[in-house]
This record gives structure tokens, C-alpha cells and sequence, in this order.
């Protein structure tokens, strides 16, 4: 009998969730079409440092990257997690792949966050598939997109009526920090804000009206 699931109204913390990044690759952002393709980039970027801040256990997957699609975009790979095991499948879903699955289960997380391209394939089946097997998803939908707006629209309902849930990238972030006072986070949050978020312009900008002192800790 499995374990019942933590209830989704607990914050995740950097204790008790992992995170897929799924087909983050140039032939995969090509048929893009429910979002600018940069934010997503942007979103994803901030995911991945993110999870190595808050020491987040994180996979990475593609589909036929050499083959096809091309590699795992290098600002998470080559910048964020240099010399990290990418799982390249020949299936859509990642989940009937066997290294997939391992990785996943090496986590000993049951709750994930999950993203990639594209929300009714690459995100929808391994989502649907996990939460049969007892893991909680959270989908990061606007890391996510598709070959259209109803498309992407439709897998997110379709993941949400079958026990998913949404977030958005920086409520992924901000959840993991939850108090500005967490010092030994601070500063590396700010830096993701800053490199990769319009509201860096407000931390840049109180930095320099307010000095370096300057801090939503008080």
C-alpha cells in the first residue's frame, strides 16, 4: 500500500522536493508558439539556479538529442550544472524510460517539479504516469510551452484534473526562500532576480538609492 501523499496545501521546501527539467532543446523551442520563447528560457534558467541554491535535487532529460532535437540548453547544463548526467530517451514520455525512473527514484523525493517542452507531451504523460505511482507533481506552467495557447492550456487542465498542480517559476523560488532573513540564501536569490527578472531593475535600483545595506530582510 503506498504512503499517502503529502497534502498540497504544505509549501515545498528544499527538503521534501526534487525537479525534472524535460526537452529544454532548439528543436523542441522551434514549435513554440503558447509563449515568448525567452521568458521560458529565462524561467527555466531561474529553475535550475534555483534548485542548485536551495540544493534541490534536479533532472535533466532529453529526446533524441543527437538525432534530432539538438542538446539540453547549455545556460542550464554548461553554466549551472556542469558535468551533471543529461538522460537522453528516444520516448516521449519520460517515464518509460528506465534511467528516467532510476533518477527519479534516487531522489527518495515523492514530490516533484516538473517543466519542459512541450505541455501536452513531454510534461503531460510523465505527469500523468508519476502521479500514478504515488508522486505529487507541481507543473511550473509558464516554464513550460507548447505548439499553441489552447494546447498548452488544455494539458494544464488536463494534468490539474488528475491531482497535478500549477505554480509559476518565482513562486517555485520565493517558496524555497520563504523568509528574506534566510541569510545564507539572500544574496543568491537576489542575483537570480537580478540577471533574469524585470524586478531586478527594483533591487538594482534600491541598491544604489539605498546602498549596499539595502535588504528586503530589514
Amino acid at each position: 500500500m503506498r504512503p499517502l501523499p503529502m497534502p498540497f496545501n504544505e509549501l515545498i521546501t528544499p527538503a521534501n522536493c526534487a525537479l525534472a527539467l524535460i526537452d529544454f532543446q532548439p528543436a523542441m523551442f522551434q514549435g513554440v508558439q503558447s509563449h515568448d520563447r525567452k521568458v521560458i528560457m529565462d524561467n527555466v534558467q531561474i529553475l535550475a539556479r534555483a534548485a542548485k541554491l536551495f540544493k534541490v535535487p534536479t533532472i535533466l532529460t532529453t529526446v533524441a538529442k543527437d538525432s534530432f532535437s539538438g542538446p539540453f540548453m547549455p545556460e542550464v547544463t554548461d553554466d549551472v550544472f556542469p558535468g551533471e548526467p543529461v538522460i537522453d530517451r528516444t520516448s516521449i514520455n519520460s517515464w518509460l524510460n528506465a534511467d528516467f525512473r532510476k533518477a527519479v527514484a534516487n531522489t527518495g523525493r515523492k514530490r516533484f517539479v516538473v517543466a519542459g517542452l512541450w505541455t501536452g507531451a513531454c510534461v503531460n504523460f510523465p505527469t500523468l504516469d508519476m502521479l500514478r505511482e504515488g508522486y505529487e507533481v507541481t507543473v511550473v506552467t509558464d516554464a513550460c510551452g507548447d505548439t499553441s495557447t489552447e494546447a498548452h492550456e488544455r494539458a494544464v487542465q488536463r494534468m490539474v484534473q488528475a491531482g497535478a498542480v500549477p505554480m509559476t517559476t518565482l513562486q517555485f523560488m520565493f517558496e524555497l526562500q520563504q523568509d528574506w532573513a534566510r541569510s545564507g540564501t539572500y544574496e543568491g536569490v537576489m542575483d537570480i532576480l537580478r540577471a533574469l527578472t524585470p524586478y531586478g531593475i527594483q533591487v538594482r535600483f534600491s541598491k544604489w538609492a539605498l546602498g549596499e545595506h539595502a535588504s528586503e530582510a530589514g
